[in-house]
């Protein structure tokens, strides 16, 4: 039957725990359409992704940049406090956070972005950048139902 193509190999995933650092609810909405059936944590603060990451563990964590308005015209900003980066610095520093999950930044801000990817990687986390527009095809591929 496998010969054939005739077999269904395919087996459902389990649902998995999804944490989402993001400012937009437009995002959220669409986070929630893609992980339907999966449990998903919604921070959009640094502070408040902090304290999702200090009490639960996620399969899969994603994390955005610009999370204020004033992020969004310049990264020139000097509020980095405020920013997905701050989260990737404090990982870091938190190396025994989070180790099994798969972390993607998927900010539309690329030169915001590959600093958090090398940052995340000093303590080898599973970690790469993804820009919005291509974020749903990853999914897909990772988390396919």
């Amino acid at each position: 039957m496998i010969r054939l193509g005739l077999a269904d190999l395919g087996a459902e995933r389990h649902a998995i725990a999804v944490m989402l650092l993001d400012d937009d609810e437009r995002r959220h909405r669409w986070f929630r359409k893609r992980f339907a059936g999966d449990e998903i944590d919604i921070a959009e603060t640094v502070d408040d992704a902090k304290r999702l990451l200090e009490s639960a563990n996620y399969d899969a964590i994603f994390l955005d940049h610009d999370l204020l308005p004033h992020h969004y015209e310049s990264n020139d900003h000097g509020d980095k406090a405020n920013t997905g980066y701050a989260i990737a610095e404090w990982l870091t520093e938190k190396k025994e956070l989070q180790r099994a999950a798969t972390i993607i930044v998927h900010t539309r801000n690329a030169d915001a972005a590959i600093p958090m990817v090398q940052k995340l990687r000093e303590t080898g986390r599973n970690v790469e950048y993804c820009a919005f527009p291509m974020l749903d095809l990853k999914i897909k591929n990772y988390w396919k139902r």
